[in-house]
């Protein structure tokens, strides 16, 4: 059989997508940058989930999406709080 002449499965495809899903991974093993997960942005920020979606939404807080679950740089939150910790003290 010709490489042309086969056809993608759907059994194809989901392999394709655990196999990419599996070298991200091991290259996330590797860095040594360190994601946090959204429950724990809320928990340090004290907000709610939809309020969470709403600041992504709003792209006042950067997050990175692997496989359906939503990582974010714990340095980028940290400047996040500075940023508002700072506003609010100047607006008073």
């Amino acid at each position: 059989m010709n490489s042309e002449d086969r056809q993608v499965t759907y059994e194809d495809l989901i392999a394709l997508k655990d196999a990419i899903l599996s070298e991200i991974r091991l290259l996330n093993k590797h860095q040594t940058r360190k994601w946090i997960k959204s429950k724990d942005v809320r928990k340090l920020l004290n907000i709610s989930a939809g309020t969470l979606q709403t600041m992504r939404n709003n792209k006042e807080i950067p997050f990175t999406r692997v496989g359906g679950v939503i990582y974010y740089d714990p340095e980028e939150i940290d400047q996040y709080l500075r940023t508002k910790s700072t506003k609010y003290v100047n607006e008073k």
